[in-house]
C-alpha cells in the first residue's frame, strides 16, 4: 500500500469518527445526557399532564357515554376544539389554514385536472404555516420562561441561602418548585430580644404554602414575607405575631380564597424550650434520640380564612427539647408525591425515612428524606411545590 493510499485512508477514518463525534455531541445537547428510558418516562409525564390540562376544559357530559367508534371521534373533535382555543385568534385561523393545506389534496384528487405530483406544494405550504406557529408559539414560550427566570431570581431572594450559624442548633433546608416560581417559603432568623433582656433573642422558624402553584402563590407569598419581616423585627410573644400576620392574611384574602397555612417556632436555645403554632399546616415531626416521635398538632385555622374571633385559635405550645432531638418541617408536596401509580409518598413512609436517620447531621438527614421522595416518585412529574425545614440540636 502506497503512502498516498495509507494517508487518504486515515483521512477517511478521522473524518468518520468526526462526525460520530459531532453526532453524538448533538445528541447530548438535545437530550441533556437523559437515558432514553428517562426521556419516555418524562414524554409520558408531560403528556399525561397534558392531557389534563385540556379535557378539564371538554364537556363530557355532552359526548354519548357508550364506548365505540363515534365516542372516540367526538371525545377527539371536542378535544381538538379546547386545543385550538388555547391559541389566539390570528393563530387559530393560521391552524387551520395549515390543516386545511395539509387535507385538500385528499379532497382534491377527485376533482378534474388535479394531478397527484401537484399535492406535494400543498403538503409544503401546510409545513410552513405549521413552523411559523411553532415559532411564533416558541417565541411566546421563551419570552415567558424569561420572565419567569427574573421573576425565581427575586424570590430567591426573599428566602435564606443558607442557613444561620448558632451554637448548639443544627439546620438545613430545601425547596423544589414544581414549576418555575413556587408558593413555598421558609425561613430561620433570630428575633430581636425582649426589652431590657440581656440574653439573645429566640430563633424563629418558618415553613408556609400558600394556596395554588406558579405567579399567584408566589405573589402571595412575596407579600407574606414581607409582612413577616416586618412584624417579627419588633419584640413580642409568638401569638401575636401569629394573630397580626391573620389579619394582613385576611385582608388580602379574597374572602377566604387565598389562603396560607403554616407553622411557626420559636427556639430558646439556652433554655431547651420550644414554643410553637401551627396554622392549618401538615403537623411537623419531632424525633427523639431514643426514636420516639412525637408531632405537634396544635393550632389554629389557615391564615386568611375570615372568622368573627380566630384569636382563641392561635395559642401557643409550649414543649421541652433535649439535644439530639430532630425537627422536620415539611410542606404537603412532600407527603403528597405521586408515583406513576398516583399513590402518595404519605406520612408513613416519611416517618419511616425519619425514624432510620439514626445520629445524622441536619444535612444529612434532609439529603436521606428528600432522596427518599425521589426514590418513590420515579420518573412521575412534580405536581406541587416540596419543602422541607429540618433542625436537629446538638
Amino acid at each position: 500500500m502506497s503512502s498516498s493510499e495509507s494517508s487518504s485512508k486515515k483521512g477517511l477514518g478521522d473524518r468518520a469518527t468526526g462526525a460520530v463525534h459531532d453526532v453524538s455531541d448533538f445528541w447530548t445537547r438535545i437530550t441533556n445526557g437523559l437515558a432514553l428510558h428517562q426521556l419516555w418516562g418524562q414524554f409520558k409525564s408531560d403528556a399525561s399532564e397534558s392531557y389534563g390540562l385540556y379535557s378539564r376544559d371538554v364537556d363530557w357530559g355532552a359526548i354519548p357515554q357508550k364506548k365505540g367508534i363515534k365516542r372516540f371521534f367526538r371525545s377527539a373533535w371536542a378535544l381538538f376544539q379546547v386545543m385550538l382555543m388555547k391559541l389566539s385568534p390570528a393563530r387559530r385561523l393560521l391552524f387551520l389554514l395549515a390543516a386545511g393545506l395539509f387535507f385538500f389534496p385528499v379532497i382534491a384528487i377527485f376533482l378534474p385536472h388535479m394531478k397527484p405530483e401537484d399535492a406535494g406544494d400543498f403538503y409544503e405550504f401546510s409545513a410552513i404555516a405549521l413552523f411559523i406557529l411553532l415559532a411564533l408559539e416558541l417565541a411566546d414560550r421563551v419570552i415567558m420562561k424569561r420572565d419567569l427566570e427574573i421573576a425565581r431570581e427575586i424570590q430567591q431572594w426573599l428566602v435564606p441561602s443558607a442557613p444561620p450559624t448558632l451554637p448548639g442548633v443544627d439546620i438545613a433546608f430545601a425547596t423544589r418548585p414544581a414549576n418555575t416560581v413556587a408558593g413555598d417559603y421558609y425561613d430561620a432568623f433570630e428575633r430581636p430580644p425582649s426589652p431590657g433582656s440581656s440574653e439573645p433573642g429566640p430563633l424563629l422558624l418558618v415553613v408556609a404554602d400558600v394556596a395554588g402553584k406558579s405567579v399567584p402563590a408566589a405573589l402571595l407569598m412575596a407579600t407574606f414575607q414581607a409582612s413577616l419581616d416586618t412584624l417579627a423585627a419588633m419584640p413580642g410573644p409568638l401569638d401575636e405575631l401569629v394573630r397580626a400576620l391573620n389579619r394582613y392574611s385576611c385582608a388580602h384574602s379574597l374572602g377566604g380564597l387565598r389562603f396560607t397555612t403554616a407553622f411557626f417556632a420559636e427556639l430558646d436555645a439556652s433554655r431547651r424550650s420550644l414554643t410553637y403554632v401551627g396554622a392549618g399546616h401538615n403537623a411537623p415531626v419531632l424525633r427523639h434520640p431514643d426514636g420516639r416521635i412525637e408531632r405537634l398538632t396544635e393550632g389554629g385555622p389557615p391564615l386568611g380564612i375570615p372568622a368573627e374571633d380566630v384569636s382563641a385559635s392561635y395559642v401557643c405550645t409550649q414543649i421541652a427539647v433535649a439535644p439530639g432531638d430532630v425537627l422536620v418541617i415539611f410542606t404537603d408536596g412532600v407527603v403528597e408525591a405521586l408515583d406513576q401509580k398516583e399513590t402518595e409518598y404519605g406520612e408513613t413512609r416519611m416517618i419511616a425515612c425519619i425514624q432510620s436517620v439514626g445520629q445524622s447531621d441536619a444535612a444529612s438527614i434532609l439529603h436521606q428524606l428528600m432522596s427518599d421522595v425521589d426514590r418513590f416518585v420515579g420518573q412521575t412529574r412534580q405536581h406541587d411545590d416540596v419543602t422541607c425545614l429540618v433542625l436537629k440540636l446538638t
